[in-house]
């Protein structure tokens, strides 16, 4: 996003992927309101809801045996009163041919990168590997979009600020019959949580445990989690042999941290790279898009003139570390209060949560988390004109 935007305003690009295509699963694929307000400024929203997705206006959680509305998004000051579900490489895919346009995006596939170039205290660009030997790519600005495992923040020794999290998420597949229509995004009971994200002809699930309880859980053996998904989410009962193998199931590891400095001269770090978050709300990638539209609308024009200063990267951080900084402390408040008292067996859900009762009671009040979910704290508008594509 951030390449395109700024190819779009008039910039040279040269985007960097490691891999010979976008083929990852299990990425976030969650798009929200907020984003999708981008799409539609960018004039890119008509095609992209072209392609294969779902749509959810309003989002459910079982707690137990009861089911309760808690989000209405339809209610939103957005084009789109829904969050879209789509596998990311359909969406990077998009965004890739969307910049292809402009003559001065270019995308690089299988470009890894594994060092910074410095000089005189200023990172000039990357250093990596391609399967055809070695390359450099020298830049004005080398922006790090390279995840929570971000090698650009790890070679550019930047400080990490670690906030804890208490979970990590198994990752599987399991079938989705043609009459599914159950519409619950999460699912918890006593000592146990399951996400099910509609991907159209399957659901992807998310099966949320302690941190490091995995070894222990494949000791138990495959048959005793295989009951333990139809215990938590009883509509997915007759179909958890679809998990034959531990090899169905892939292990993340979940990491809440923000880099106390996102830049030096030359670098900028954004999104998971500057601040890794938590699966709750689904908003990683949109809070990433944010910043992308952000640093597009400081620093375009700078680029232009190659005059990027620190002061200008500094600006960038302010802006966004404040959203970023309470989107965070909500994370954290949901691992301690509902998250970890659910899987360490605490909460027994033979009732719904007070809050949850006044969300699933008074439906104008479903209209705050879809407000804090579908748009986030501080929503980024695209504040460029667009160059001669």
């Amino acid at each position: 996003m951030a390449g395109y935007l700024l190819a779009r305003s008039g910039v040279s690009v040269i985007v960097l992927e490691k891999h010979k295509d976008f083929l990852r699963d299990f990425r976030g694929d969650t798009v929200h309101p907020s984003t999708l307000e981008v799409m539609y400024e960018l004039g890119l929203l008509e095609g992209f809801l072209q392609r294969s997705h779902q749509e959810y206006r309003h989002l459910a959680i079982r707690f137990g045996d009861i089911a309760a509305e808690i989000v209405d998004l339809s209610h939103l000051p957005t084009h789109c009163k829904f969050v879209a579900l789509m596998p990311q490489w359909d969406f990077l895919n998009y965004l890739t041919e969307a910049g292809s346009n402009f003559p001065g995006f270019q995308m690089k596939m299988q470009y890894e990168v594994m060092d910074l170039l410095e000089e005189s205290g200023r990172i000039v660009g990357v250093k990596g590997k391609t399967p055809n030997g070695a390359f450099e790519a020298r830049a004005h600005l080398t922006i790090g979009a390279d995840g929570r495992h971000s090698v650009v923040r790890g070679k550019a020794g930047l400080q990490i600020e670690d906030l804890g999290a208490p979970i990590d998420v198994l990752w599987m597949r399991m079938p989705k019959k043609p009459d599914d229509s159950y519409y619950a995004l999460g699912h918890l009971k006593k000592g146990k949580m399951l996400v099910t994200i509609n991907r159209g002809d399957y659901w992807q699930c998310a099966y949320v445990i302690l941190k490091g309880a995995f070894e222990q859980i494949q000791q138990r053996g495959l048959p005793a989690f295989r009951d333990d998904i139809a215990d938590v989410a009883p509509f997915l009962s007759d179909r958890t042999d679809a998990l034959r193998d531990w090899k169905d199931i892939s292990l993340l590891s979940i990491r809440v941290d923000r880099l106390l400095t996102w830049w030096r001269p030359g670098l900028l770090c954004i999104g998971d790279s500057a601040h890794a978050m938590s699966p709750v709300g689904g908003i990683g990638i949109n809070l990433a898009i944010q910043d992308a539209v952000a640093a597009a609308n400081i620093l375009a024009e700078p680029l232009r003139r190659d005059a990027v200063t620190p002061d200008l990267l500094a600006a960038f951080q302010k802006r966004r570390f404040w959203p970023t900084r309470w989107t965070q402390a909500l994370q954290v408040q949901a691992h301690k209060r509902v998250v970890e008292p659910t899987l360490r067996g605490q909460v027994n859900f033979t009732k719904l949560p007070f809050a949850v009762r006044l969300l699933n009671d008074y439906p104008v009040l479903r209209r705050i988390p879809a407000r804090l979910i579908g748009i986030g704290l501080r929503p980024e508008h695209v504040k460029l004109t667009a160059a001669r594509a």
